[in-house]
């Protein structure tokens, strides 16, 4: 017998999560799909557990610089066992969370099994039969491993979803890749008392494109923990039961080396749908829509800004759409913002420099270091800077790029403003704390609005302005 239903959602991470509640506020003949476990990525194996990671070398560092404001401790003793056993047990109870959502909604609108189209609108269910007026795919992605590698190192190699299952901390590890997730635990490892090497293929670390910021994160990063850049092709190998791979021998490798959307088996052949050179389907990101066809896609899924609240806002438009089928709407997205919990911290809000160079766009750019910034050296963490970019002419505030002390603060409040549509006057106008590490924002906007040469403002409409011209007069 073949089940019907108006929405089939195929997968239930963050954004097959948000599609199946925006559908279900259209109809209730949805059907979420799922194949592997209930629990989303965040929860299970990236940003939450991740953190609790991070949060113990941040612990464990805090006692190694306690000397520096006049505070004697003894070196810190790493309990992995302790580390680990938080790490899992808080991670089980956010998983838990979703756990209780998902088991909350009604048994008829949940399927368990694997998905695969066998023509336009009709699916396979581990041999049930599923018609859907509309289809939603939000099946995320997966680490990617080189060829060979699994079986040249066998259970040396492990990618990031295994960590936060370890039972203990290894005594070491080389992490391949320098991206977010390799700088991120890298850098929590290494803060733990594990030895560790981070290896990148080219010269990059972190997501900073402004060439500036980029050059000082690589200084920045390479003072905290060894630091290969232009590793060029890494050939790893087994040493008796340690992997060998540039000249060190370490208990594991981790392998770091980006994500590879799941789109396996899904039997997509049947929907002769768009894709671009890359093999990545071509979805607008306004409607979710791939194609012309009633079949949208959410999240991770898509390579395109694979962050959870991105997931869930495009699950949000891409169930809406879904279950509104054939009238699709077009909604708005949100500012963009990244953050990396690295350290120092980085930040990505608005338009990046990669971005606003490729579009040839005419912008200024606001500089600060944050080497003699007040609170910063108060607080002993004055490494890093703020670049803030701004539209010639209007003076509007197009991103920034930072990497610095409180980034995950600073980066929300420039999104905001990049949303918005502020000016750097605007901004300028807004209240500053003292002292506060945002303070080196408003340094940062000084320079800019000084730079784009704008004529100042009535001075009687803020306490900032230039009066500098009418006092002349």
């Amino acid at each position: 017998m073949t089940l019907s239903c108006d929405v089939a959602i195929i997968g239930a991470g963050s954004a097959g999560m948000a599609a199946y509640r925006a559908a279900r506020a259209h109809t209730d003949r949805v059907l979420l799909i799922e194949a592997a476990h209930y629990g989303t990525t965040c929860a299970r194996v990236g940003c939450m557990p991740s953190k609790l990671l991070i949060a113990a070398g941040e612990a464990a560092q805090a006692v190694r610089e306690a000397h520096r404001f006049g505070v004697q401790a003894e070196a810190p003793r790493i309990d992995g066992v302790a580390v680990m056993q938080r790490v899992r047990s808080e991670r089980d109870r956010f998983v838990g969370f979703v756990l209780d959502t998902i088991e909350g909604w009604p048994q008829a609108t949940r399927l368990w099994g694997r998905a695969c189209f066998v023509a336009p609108g009709l699916l396979d269910v581990n041999g049930q039969q599923v018609a859907a007026r509309a289809v939603v795919v939000a099946t995320g992605s997966r680490p990617v491993v080189p060829p060979g590698w699994r079986e040249r190192l066998g259970q040396r190699l492990i990618v990031n979803d295994d960590v936060f299952d370890w039972q203990d901390l290894p005594r070491s590890v080389a992490v391949v890749g320098a991206g977010v997730i390799g700088l991120e635990l890298a850098l929590a490892l290494h803060k733990l008392g594990v030895r560790v090497r981070l290896f990148a293929r080219g010269d990059r670390v972190g997501p900073l494109t402004d060439p500036d910021l980029q050059a000082l994160a690589q200084r920045l990063f390479a003072e905290e923990l060894p630091l290969a850049l232009n590793a060029g092709p890494l050939e790893p190998a087994l040493a008796g039961d340690q992997v060998s791979i540039g000249g060190e021998h370490f208990d594991l490798l981790l392998c770091a080396a980006g994500r590879r959307a799941n789109l396996d088996d899904l039997g997509l052949q049947h929907l002769g749908l768009p894709h671009d050179a890359q093999g990545h389907p071509l979805v607008d990101r306004h409607t979710g829509q791939w194609g012309s066809a009633p079949v949208f896609v959410a999240g991770d899924v898509t390579n395109d800004r694979p962050l959870l609240h991105e997931a869930a806002d495009a699950g949000r438009i891409a169930g809406d759409n879904a279950a509104r089928w054939p009238r699709v709407h077009h909604r708005p997205r949100r500012a963009p913002l990244a953050i990396v919990f690295s350290d120092p911290q980085i930040a990505l809000a608005g338009a990046s420099h990669a971005e606003l160079t490729a579009a040839g766009l005419a912008f200024d750019t606001g500089r600060v270091s944050f080497a003699d910034q007040g609170r910063s050296r108060v607080m002993g963490v004055n490494r890093g800077a703020l670049h803030v970019y701004a539209e010639q002419g209007s003076g509007r505030l197009l991103g920034a790029e930072m990497i610095g002390p409180a980034a995950e603060h600073v980066g929300h409040l420039l999104a905001w403003s990049v949303q918005r549509g502020d000016t750097v006057q605007q901004m300028l106008d807004s209240p500053f704390y003292h002292p506060v590490i945002e303070e080196g924002l408003r340094t940062a906007l000084r320079q800019l609005s000084s730079d784009l040469h704008l004529p100042p403002p009535p001075p009687e409409r803020c306490l900032d302005c230039d009066t500098s011209a009418e006092a002349g007069a």
